[in-house]
């Protein structure tokens, strides 16, 4: 053999082994179907071996794991470049860390963005029926690891793209139960249960609070970790008419958004409905043609706003059942949302991969292209935060303009101002008015906040701190006392600066949002908006914070980035008298569970003591023990009684029983999450249970948490089961099905209160308070001109998810812990006044009489809410009856009014 020929030899081995080593197992191989057949699913299981299995036979790719589910599963991330990358994937985690959080020169950002790699997040399967999310990832990732032609190249060469299936237990839980039936006609998606052990759909709600351990995992990366340019969520399903919505949104978008964000979404928007038009691809409306906005925080895609990232959302049609676009003539004709109309037709599963995959490389495409722009960007963005929060900046806000408006309105017809009209219509005002209205000192931005360590409850104060250093905030802890503004704070309180880089997200979580009226047209209905409109988290979570208006120091120490706070330990004294805990401190109802499990004997305190508020816990001196045993880093402050208190009363632990239905419901689901936090033990039961009677006997407090009674209207006539036919529900399910009915249901509850039972709902579910002919009506209605009372319309009075403030009935045990006035989250709650003379009742929370509302958010019609009644309790023969119109345990988020439902707990 010549030399020439042994070198071909060599070459030619080299390559059949490369080949050999980079055969990719398709899904087809692995699965033993095609991604995107009809009606087939694969599972978590299967996916999470294929993806393994993958990760080894390629060059281009790393596995790694982010965390645990809440049913325990592994949640994976795979990590896809060019071999090269990947040999510097730290160097390029650091590069995009150092630029997203901006703390670095202009000159160095730019050298980093010339050598850094655009990163991109691209996930599937959160919502776990939405089932083209998880299965277009496994058919991503082949691709991925297996195309090699220009474009999958410059790719690699040029972005590091993240992937990860952000549901494993919904995808385990809903591919299962669709492939259990062995005759594909007879496949379901009537899953018994919520997709997310606790919460379900609400798993895109948690991305501010971080209470799941998918969205902790998740959030880690995305704010903590790489901090990703372009965050791509896929979602379904669109639009009846379209394939898929997507970018960009409409309106409104929140004002503390930096305008190069919104203006990059409509760039990545770009390449994506381009792609879709090239390639003959139709039915991708966008704008007005879909309900999602920018406005909220939240949501796994518009969380990212706030740090400065594009979020990317699409909602596409399509089942592993096959399904057609039916004909929706409004969306039929081209326009600014639906360029490019899709007909009516039939439609497969694999047509939704393949847009998906279309999608996916409009996105990927557009990063390779434009990876300087944007690394740099992201850089900059920073960077103004940082200079706004370092100087007096003015956020101009809808009702600032509104109230400029009314002032200029009063001043026309009084002729102390009159109308200057443009060539093009507009009115021009007097710059004076926006001096006095806009740009007035005291409608300055702030610099910072402080928590002080001295407030009533300070474990919760450090539960929101680490909500804010899990989403990537700079937070300060200070070192020792300090003055600020003329008020003197203690050691350990913790600092919040404006000056940094997540800025937007930082006033989120203190400031009120302002959301503007948002009508059809004058006078016409209210848009609705796409989630909740007010949140601000401080409020919800009752933090005592002051807002720092100039710029401040003092002996602050920086937290390190996500390094979890702990509250103080708990110091147990030495008292022959026994031990006092707070009624205000939520984690005193910890505590409190757990002294009950051991056997210890636990008193509430009718009055205020020592400095405690009325409703505090005494614990005999014997339970020193258990004490000196319990979970210390809970933070309660534990106080030596100076004497044994003498109007107390003794608790015990009461028989909790918590209603849920077949499918699952989300509030009760969010409910049972709470409970297991707060080490309370419960039962959850269903509408059989219910109608079984002897109701008594088995509980001492039934929980109807918002959702799943029948609405104040409805009759026993015209109710209706719902649900799927007990022959397609396997045994184990079977104790779900049914509903809660006036013929058989409410008949045992009324029982369950004559013997002396205690039943709490919430929201639509207090709607049991018709139903039980309690003496209150509601208060959103009006007396028309022919003398009948009607409900209120849209353009009169609305309120979607908003947060309020009521006066708290301090008098009454419900409110132990309480201050005098709070802030709820009210969801177009139900609002009650009194019908005719109700000794039995007692008023829990009601609305100012004199004054709005509003915290945060949108609402219209206030005057309609003032002096009704936002929570009661009512005597029922031997039994009491609770209706908490707000929403007091809202998604996990709302700690300042859980004690309103703790409270009821015990007997």
């Amino acid at each position: 053999m010549t030399k020439k020929t042994l070198l071909s030899f060599l070459l030619l081995t080299v390559f059949v082994l490369n080949t050999v080593a980079q055969k990719i197992t398709s899904p087809k191989e692995f699965f033993g179907f095609n991604i995107g057949d009809n009606y087939r699913l694969a599972n978590y299981s299967q996916t999470e071996k294929y993806f393994q299995l993958v990760t080894k036979q390629s060059e281009r790719a790393l596995i790694t794991e982010i965390g645990k589910t809440e049913e325990g599963r592994t949640q994976y991330m795979m990590i896809v470049s060019s071999p090269e990358n990947l040999k510097h994937l730290e160097a390029y985690r650091q590069i995009s860390q150092k630029l997203a959080r901006a703390e670095i020169s202009a000159s160095e950002a730019a050298a980093l963005a010339q050598k850094g790699k655009a990163v991109v997040w691209i996930d599937g399967g959160l919502h776990a029926t939405e089932t083209v999310g998880s299965q277009q990832l496994i058919q991503l990732y082949y691709e991925l690891l297996t195309r090699n032609d220009a474009e999958m190249k410059h790719i690699l060469d040029h972005v590091i793209i993240l992937l990860s299936e952000v549901n494993p237990d919904g995808q385990e839980l809903v591919a299962n139960w669709y492939m259990q039936e062995k005759d594909s006609s007879k496949r379901n998606m009537l899953i018994p249960r919520v997709y997310n052990k606790y919460i379900g759909h609400d798993n895109n709600r948690d991305f501010y609070m971080m209470n799941m351990k998918e969205t902790q995992n998740i959030t880690r990366q995305h704010y903590l970790e790489w901090m990703p340019q372009i965050i791509y969520n896929h979602h379904q399903s669109g639009p009846a008419g379209s394939v898929i919505a997507g970018p960009p949104y409409r309106a409104p978008f929140n004002y503390d958004y930096d305008p190069l964000l919104m203006t990059q979404i409509d760039g990545v928007a770009a390449s994506m409905i381009n792609r879709l038009n090239v390639e003959n691809k139709p039915g991708y409306t966008r704008l007005e043609g879909s309900s999602f906005n920018g406005w909220w925080d939240g949501g796994l895609r518009t969380a990212p706003y706030y740090h400065n990232m594009i979020g990317l959302l699409t909602e596409i049609i399509g089942n592993p059942t096959p399904s057609a676009i039916p004909l929706v003539p409004k969306r039929l004709l081209p326009d600014n949302a639906t360029p490019f109309p899709v007909m009516p037709q039939a439609w497969t599963f694999q047509k939704s991969i393949d847009y998906s995959m279309s999608l996916n490389y409009g996105v990927l495409d557009y990063a390779a292209r434009m990876k300087d722009k944007l690394l740099y960007n992201i850089y900059q963005m920073g960077r103004n935060s940082i200079k706004k929060g370092s100087e007096d900046t003015w956020t101009v806000q809808s009702y600032k303009i509104d109230t400029l408006l009314a002032a200029y309105e009063r001043d026309r017809k009084s002729g102390r101002a009159k109308d200057n009209v443009s060539g093009w219509g507009e009115r021009s005002l007097p710059v004076s008015y926006f001096d006095q209205y806009i740009k007035a000192k005291e409608l300055r931005d702030p610099r910072g906040y402080i928590i002080p360590a001295d407030q009533p409850d300070f474990p919760t104060a450090v539960r929101f701190i680490n909500a804010l250093l899990q989403s990537g905030l700079k937070v300060f802890r200070s070192t020792g006392a300090f003055s600020v503004a003329g008020k003197s704070y203690p050691e350990g309180s913790y600092i919040v600066k404006t000056n940094q880089a997540f800025r937007p997200h930082v006033l989120d979580m203190f400031e009120p949002q302002n959301y503007p009226n948002d009508f059809q047209y004058p006078g016409g209905p209210p848009i609705r908006p796409y989630d909740v409109t007010g949140w601000t988290l401080a409020f919800q979570m009752g933090i005592q914070f002051d807002r720092i208006m100039e710029d401040f120091s003092g002996p602050f120490e920086q937290v390190p980035y996500g390094n979890l706070q702990t509250p103080p330990a708990s110091v147990i004294p030495a008292s022959g008298d026994g031990f006092l805990l707070s009624a205000a401190v939520n984690n005193s109802f910890i505590l409190v569970n757990d002294l009950l499990k051991a056997g210890v004997d636990v008193f509430r305190v009718k009055d205020a003591i020592q400095g405690l508020p009325a409703g505090s816990f005494y614990i005999p001196a014997k339970g020193f023990a258990v004490l000196k045993t319990g979970n210390t880093a809970l933070g309660v402050p534990i106080m030596a009684a100076s004497a044994v208190p003498g109007n107390k009363e003794k608790i015990n632990k009461a028989r909790i029983a918590l209603f849920d239905y077949y499918g699952g419901s989300i509030p009760s689901g969010w409910t049972r999450w709470l409970l297991e936090q707060f080490h309370y033990s419960f039962t959850v039961i269903y509408p059989q249970d219910i109608d079984a009677g002897n109701l008594k006997d088995k509980y001492d407090v039934i929980l109807f948490m918002n959702d799943g009674l029948p609405a104040a209207d409805t009759t026993a006539a015209t109710r209706r089961r719902t649900g799927p036919k007990p022959d397609r529900v396997p045994q184990e399910y079977q104790k779900m099905l049914g509903s809660f009915t006036l013929e058989k249901s409410l008949p045992q509850v009324k029982a369950f209160l004559e013997k002396g039972g205690k039943i709490i709902t919430t929201g639509n579910n207090t709607a049991l308070a018709y139903h039980l002919k309690l003496p209150v009506t509601n208060a959103l209605v009006k007396t028309n001109k022919g003398g009948k009372t009607v409900s209120l319309k849209g353009d009169e009075y609305y309120i979607p998810t908003s947060i309020l403030e009521v006066n708290i009935n301090t008098g009454s045990p419900a409110n132990y812990g309480l201050p005098s006035t709070t802030d709820i989250v009210f969801n177009n709650s139900p609002v009650f006044k009194l019908g005719a003379p109700a000794d039995d009742i007692e008023v829990i929370a009601s609305f100012d009489a004199a004054k709005d509302a509003l915290r945060s958010g949108w609402a219209w019609g206030q005057s309609y809410l003032k002096g009704g009644i936002a929570a009661f309790k009512a005597t029922v023969n031997k039994g009491v009856f609770y209706a908490f119109g707000p929403e007091i345990t809202f998604r996990g988020q709302a700690h300042g009014t859980f004690k309103m439902l703790f409270n009821e707990l015990y007997q």
